[in-house]
């Protein structure tokens, strides 16, 4: 037989228990409730979850690609001859070169 102690709760905590309970004692009620949580806390599956590492890969998938971008829209632009306004070349430039640095420097 286990040891039996008593437990204080607040009036509308007890109301609820006394609701919802059914056919079950208040400490069966309880018990239940709580291996109810842990189980569903124990069946999370780690799927649902994104890693740092996974998270890393992901940002730095992304910033390849904005590269990519630029640096297409970059050549198409110049292989229609069309010359870039005021200095827009060395803009889109250091913004690659700012992307490759912030892959490179950036630790997790």
């Amino acid at each position: 037989m286990s040891e039996k102690r008593m437990l204080i709760l607040d009036a509308e905590t007890v109301q609820k228990i006394e609701e919802n309970r059914g056919d079950m004692s208040v400490s069966e009620f309880i018990n239940f409730i709580i291996d109810s949580h842990f189980e569903r806390i124990n069946n999370t599956r780690n799927d649902d979850f994104v890693s740092r590492e996974e998270l890393h890969q992901f940002e730095e998938g992304i910033r390849d690609l904005l590269r990519s971008f630029l640096e297409f829209f970059l050549s198409y632009g110049l292989e229609l001859g069309k010359q870039p306004v005021n200095g827009e070349l060395d803009k889109l430039s250091l913004k690659l070169q700012g992307l490759s640095k912030t892959i490179k420097t950036r630790k997790y």
